[in-house]
Formats: structure tokens, C-alpha cells, sequence
């Protein structure tokens, strides 16, 4: 029966309340009970308001209904006649005041009840003339029936307009929430574009870089393998440092590894996958990477996902890379990791959402929108390159990677990747029947 509608104070209540003031000095006016009443139908007027946004339900009925009740005493102090009956004031029209507040804020069948209890009010008047004995004729009621009708056309019309202007403020409202989000996702878009260029450029350089040392790293490592098999009996010493310089081009061989991975396009060997298959697969080689983490773990996943076409091997690498991050966040505390999954639409595209949230410190907002470059790091031993190596096989994937704003301590990180196609159905073949003479 109720359609919600913001109460605020205004220009119009000050119209409300001049034309009150006005009926305060119109006859009779040495009646104390009228300057009374009208006096509490301005404060029921400014108090409206309030009372409508603590009770967003109940409010404006309480409000219509105090209207009626002070609307009905005012007919009884200003009737006229021989006896002063109520029914014959000229103030009947003080009953607009209810309609209109009810045809403003109820929905049409709670208006046309309140007008109804409106026209009730009114006519409740005509038991004292009948119990006086007045006479009272065909005309009169025609006059009271007539005033009645005009408070049902006066509310329905009020209550059309109401129902229009909440409708076009909805539209506008909605209107407003999609070019917000419209717009938001440009900026996505744009950040997205922006860091795939940065990501190309950086990649070609590393893959430059990377082959120009690769090689004489070879060369380094082999002679001092050479140097160590030699100086092992004769020179101990020498030979320690030899080996040192040979795992010390391993490490750097492994960081080449890294940029070669980062750089050169991804082969990706795509089949339709379960992802909660690959998820749980990553959480398990981490918790193997950190064993003596003491981290909670929480898993949420929606029944009924839809596949994935995904490479599993660089997918779950993805996924246990925001697991080991989550795990080093949170290290020394008694912390929480969720994994959830659900079923997510983006642009039309049906996939999944993949969300891996941690309690750790989180990520200062002044680096959240660097995260995702590579060489960018706040770790004191990090080298930069795994969130952006996540991006890049997220990307090649077709989805995308969020660090998402939430009230709430440590990081989550939101992944959608888009389903794999349903196989076309098979058409139906058509059977021909050898006809018979």
C-alpha cells in the first residue's frame, strides 16, 4: 500500500503553513480551540518530515491520520447554523490537507482508503444535525456528496502526479547507478589498456635482456664448475669460492627464468576445467611451499560453476601465487584465508569469480594501483615480477584481476575467468523412408 518516498522541509511547507495562518485570522477568530488546532496541524506539518524518516512505513499514515483527527475538531469549533453544527463550517476544505499528504506519499489503494476514512470523518457530522432534529434535505446531501467525490478526484490526481515523479526519480536514479558503473568500468578498461602496453614494452626489453645474459652467464657457470672439480684437493679454499660463484648463477639463471616467463608470449595448452579442481591444487602446493603456516583456511564455493577452458598449469600457478602472498601477509598471526567461487556475468560474458582474501595488514592505498607492474615490489628480497606474471596469464585467459576496496582487514583479490563454450548441439538427422509401390 506504501510507496516510499523521501520527506524533506522546505518552500512548500512554508506554503503550508501562510496558508494556515491565514485560517487563524479569518472568522471566527476569537475562537481559542480553532487558533489551537491550527496550531497543532503546523507543528503535525514541520514535524512531518521527521516523522516519515524514522518511519519510513507507518509515518505517513500516523501523519495522515493526526491531520484527520485535528481536521475533524476544527469542523466542530467553527460550525455555523442556528445550533453551530459542525457540518455546516466553512473550513470543510481543511480536509485537502490529509488527501494531499496521503495522495503524496501512500500508493493508490493506500490513498483512496485514507480519502475514504477523509470522506467517513466528514460525514460523521450529519449524526449530531440528525439527532437535533435538523431538517435536512435531498440538496444537502447532493452538496455533501458532492465535496466527498471532489476529495476522491482531488486525491486521485495529486496521488497520478505523486507516482509519475517517483517514477521518473527512479528512472533517473537508475539511469545515474549505470553510467556510475558505465563509467567505472572505462576506467578499468583504460587501466587495463594502459598496463598491457607498460607490460609489452617491459616484456620485449626483458626478453632482450634476459637472452644477452643468459649466455655469458653460461660461460661463468661453467668455469667455475671447472675451476671447483680442479682446486677441490689442492686449493679447498679456492674451490669453495668457485662454488660459490656457480650458485650464484643458478639464482641468477632462475631470475632470467622469470623474466623469459614474463616476456614471451604463453603457449597455453587450453581444455575445459573445473576451478575449484585447480584452486584446491594451489592452496595445496602452497600449504607444501609454507609448511609451518598457521593459517585458517575457509573455502566457499557455489555449487552447479561452469567449466573453464584454462591451461591448469599456469592457472594454478595464478592461484598459488595469491595463496603464498596471502600466507607471507599474514605470517606470525593467527590469520584467515577465504577462498570463494561463484558464478559471476561480465559484459555478457558468463564465467566465474574466483576471490582469495586474507586478515593480513593489506595494501597501502598508495601503491594499490602498482601492484600489477612488473618490477614493482615492497618486499625487501621480492623482485617484482608475480603479481605481474599473474596479470599476464589472467589476461591470456581472457579475464581479469582486481585488488578490491573492502571495509574489512588484509587484501582480496577478485579473478574472472570466462566459461568454457557449451559443445553445439548435435542437429537432428533426417531419416528417408524408401517408398513402396
Amino acid at each position: 500500500m506504501l510507496d516510499r518516498k523521501p520527506s524533506t522541509t522546505g518552500w512548500i511547507d512554508a506554503v503550508w503553513l501562510l496558508f494556515l495562518l491565514g485560517l487563524a485570522f479569518l472568522p471566527p477568530i476569537n475562537e481559542k480551540h480553532k487558533w489551537l488546532i491550527l496550531f497543532l496541524m503546523a507543528i503535525v506539518q514541520l514535524l512531518e518530515g521527521k516523522l516519515i524518516a524514522r518511519l519510513p512505513q507507518r509515518g505517513p499514515i500516523y501523519s495522515v491520520l493526526l491531520k484527520i483527527a485535528l481536521a475533524t475538531l476544527l469542523l466542530d469549533h467553527t460550525g455555523m447554523g442556528p445550533e453551530d453544527l459542525a457540518i455546516n463550517s466553512i473550513y470543510w476544505p481543511v480536509f485537502y490537507l490529509p488527501i494531499v499528504t496521503a495522495a503524496t506519499y501512500l500508493g493508490t489503494l493506500g490513498t483512496l482508503l485514507m480519502t475514504f476514512v477523509t470522506g467517513a470523518a466528514y460525514g460523521v457530522w450529519l449524526i449530531p444535525a440528525w439527532l437535533s432534529g435538523y431538517d435536512i434535505t435531498a440538496e444537502n446531501y447532493s452538496i455533501l456528496a458532492i465535496r466527498i467525490l471532489f476529495l476522491f478526484l482531488a486525491a486521485t490526481l495529486v496521488n497520478r502526479f505523486a507516482i509519475e515523479n517517483r517514477r521518473q526519480i527512479h528512472q533517473s536514479q537508475e539511469l545515474s547507478e549505470t553510467l556510475e558503473e558505465t563509467n567505472r568500468q572505462l576506467q578499468r578498461a583504460e587501466a587495463d589498456a594502459r598496463r598491457s602496453e607498460r607490460l609489452a614494452a617491459l616484456g620485449q626489453l626483458s626478453a632482450g635482456l634476459a637472452h644477452e645474459i643468459r649466455n655469458p652467464l653460461g660461460v661463468i657457470k661453467g668455469s667455475a664448475e671447472m675451476l671447483s672439480q680442479k682446486l677441490r684437493d689442492a686449493q679447498p679454499l679456492e674451490s669453495e669460492l668457485a662454488g660459490y660463484i656457480s650458485s650464484e648463477v643458478n639464482r641468477l639463471n632462475a631470475l632470467v627464468a622469470r623474466f623469459l616467463d614474463f616476456a614471451r608470449p604463453q603457449n597455453l595448452d587450453l581444455h575445459p576445467q573445473r576451478i575449484s579442481e585447480i584452486l584446491d591444487g594451489a592452496l595445496a602446493s602452497a600449504q607444501i611451499q609454507s609448511p609451518h603456516s598457521n593459517i585458517q583456511i575457509e573455502r566457499s564455493y557455489a555449487s552447479n560453476l561452469p567449466e573453464i577452458l584454462a591451461d591448469e598449469q599456469l592457472c594454478e600457478r595464478v592461484f598459488a601465487n595469491l595463496i603464498l602472498n596471502a600466507f607471507q601477509a599474514m605470517n606470525g598471526s593467527q590469520g584467515l584465508l577465504r577462498l570463494s567461487i561463484s558464478p559471476e556475468s561480465f559484459h555478457g560474458a558468463v564465467g566465474v569469480a574466483v576471490t582469495v582474501e586474507d586478515t593480513g595488514p593489506g595494501v597501502p592505498a598508495a601503491i594499490r594501483e602498482q601492484i600489477f607492474n612488473p618490477f614493482f615490489t615492497s618486499k625487501k628480497d621480492g623482485v617484482g615480477l608475480g603479481l605481474a606474471i599473474v596479470a599476464k596469464i589472467v589476461d591470456d585467459h581472457r579475464g581479469w584481476i582486481r585488488l578490491e576496496d573492502h571495509s574489512g582487514p588484509g587484501a582480496r583479490f577478485h579473478i574472472f575467468l570466462p566459461a568454457a563454450p557449451q559443445p553445439a548441439a548435435p542437429s537432428p538427422t533426417k531419416r528417408l523412408g524408401s517408398a513402396t509401390k
